[in-house]
């Protein structure tokens, strides 16, 4: 899997811009960010000035390029087929999905990104720039909710982060919406909540019925298994800079980022199996949560069993089985 921290080129371009901005006015722009972030407020009312923008990078932009960079990470892995050349990148923020779909896959040529805060779109032009990445890319000021419909259709359409903002009124116009503009995949990114995880399978429900392909996490078409407070959830774990830990009041060397994603297509097909919890080793073996073709399932593999434990022993939470183990 690509490496969850910023490329360099960005993490470069981040610290230049830090060189140019008071530490105290950062300080208190990542404070109102954080208590607008809990409170589920819109970004863009946190999103005033180009400090806020760059309190923002510095704080959020790292954790949202890590679950992007693996959710597409998993997406070309799982799809070896799926090699997108467009990209749209709606509610883009500061661009962290863009710049993980480019490292990801280095052949995309046209990308577009569209966000309605213009100090976020600012800062996407200034650190673009000065990295030296994205910088072909059309930036559009526009609101997610008043996308114009368009016969142009991007092969990855990808929106980070930002459904979770919408009203539950828009939530399924809007998902629509983003599913007329996509040509091949279309991969949707929450924050790791409960409330996140049930607004998406209400998505997910909808594109099926416009004849979606679910591709990523779940391995069937059925209605979600998981009953409440259980939900579909996945982490990475990140490093943090020296700047994110003093801005952030905190003293670890990494953060986890828990999220949800979901990865909607014209055409491909889902892994057989999915493992839905890290998984619990012992002496004896190890057991995993998995969903699968049949639902929700456990499975203990017992070392003594050579071939079905070394098929499973060193996955992952989050990776994908292509054969279910009772199977290999």
């Amino acid at each position: 899997m690509t490496s969850p921290a910023l490329p360099p080129g960005l993490a470069a371009a981040l610290a230049a811009q830090l060189e140019r901005r008071p530490r105290k006015a950062l300080a208190e722009s990542a404070e109102r960010l954080s208590d607008s972030y809990r409170a589920r407020k819109p970004t863009s009312e946190a999103i005033r000035t180009e400090t806020d923008a760059l309190a923002y990078a510095l704080t959020r932009m790292p954790a949202t390029y890590a679950a992007a960079i693996t959710v597409l990470g998993r997406l070309a892995e799982e799809q070896p087929g799926f090699s997108p050349k467009s990209l749209l990148d709606v509610g883009c923020g500061l661009g962290a999905a863009a710049y993980a779909a480019s490292a990801v896959w280095p052949e995309l040529g046209q990308i577009e990104m569209v966000d309605r805060s213009r100090a976020f779109l600012a800062m996407v032009e200034a650190l673009a720039a000065e990295a030296g990445l994205l910088t072909g890319a059309r930036i559009t000021a526009a609101d997610m909710t008043r996308l114009q419909d368009s016969q142009d259709k991007s092969d990855l359409v990808v929106v980070a982060y930002v459904l979770t903002e919408l009203s539950d009124a828009d939530l399924l116009g809007v998902a629509e919406s983003l599913w007329s503009r996509t040509g091949g995949a279309l991969a949707i990114l929450e924050p790791g909540t409960p409330r996140d995880h049930q607004r998406l399978m209400g998505v997910r429900a909808r594109l099926i019925e416009r004849g979606a392909t679910i591709l990523a996490p779940c391995a069937h078409a059925r209605p979600c298994p998981l009953a409440p407070p259980d939900w579909c959830h996945f982490s990475v774990r990140l490093p943090r800079s020296r700047e994110h830990k003093l801005l952030k009041g905190a003293a670890a060397p990494f953060e986890d980022e828990k999220f949800c994603y979901l990865v909607a297509a014209r055409q491909g097909e889902s892994a057989k199996a999915r493992i839905l919890a890290p998984p619990r080793h012992s002496k004896a073996g190890v057991v995993v949560k998995l969903c699968d073709t049949n639902g929700l399932t456990e499975k203990f593999l017992p070392k003594r069993n050579k071939a079905r434990y070394e098929s499973i022993r060193r996955k992952e939470w989050g990776d994908a089985l292509d054969v279910p183990p009772e199977e290999a």
